[in-house]
């Protein structure tokens, strides 16, 4: 059986940051379910932000992941940043993430999205493997990052 991939709509807000906050749990990052609730309806009621996509196995939801936009001059247009792809525990081992990032690659192209980005846990030698395996590579630059207060 293979997934299928719903755009966000606002009934999936729940779902999304129940899965949002067990993402965020395995490594520790902090989450406010009531401010990522409030940017859930921020992100898909402004469509240049991105787009997200609620991923469904056997007509349940079990995953998620966002494209966020960024406009780059050097990439000579729009790039997208995958902010955040998610399987749950239960569903992991069944190939959803391969068949996610084969329908992230397709959305990119309808979007005219020129590259995508990602970050990825030094730790998580499965998702490295899983990237590498869908032609993702490891970027010559390193990120780096400035909290603004």
């Amino acid at each position: 059986m293979q997934p299928t991939f719903k755009p966000f709509e606002a009934t999936d807000a729940p779902a999304v940051i129940t899965m949002m906050q067990q993402f965020y749990a395995i490594d520790g990052y902090p989450i406010d379910a009531a401010v990522s609730n409030g940017l859930f309806f921020e992100f898909i009621e402004n469509d240049s932000l991105g787009h997200g996509w609620v991923m469904l196995y056997d007509g349940k939801p079990v995953g998620y992941f966002i494209l966020t936009f960024v406009f780059s001059f050097e990439y000579q247009g729009r790039i997208a940043f995958l902010d955040e792809l998610f399987v749950s525990t239960e569903a992991r081992g069944a190939g959803l993430g391969k068949h996610a990032l084969d329908f992230i690659a397709e959305e990119a192209k309808a979007l005219s999205i020129k590259i995508v980005y990602l970050e990825i846990e030094p730790h998580n030698e499965a998702a490295r493997k899983l990237y590498l395996s869908k032609n993702y590579t490891v970027h010559k630059r390193g990120l780096m990052r400035l909290v603004v207060q």
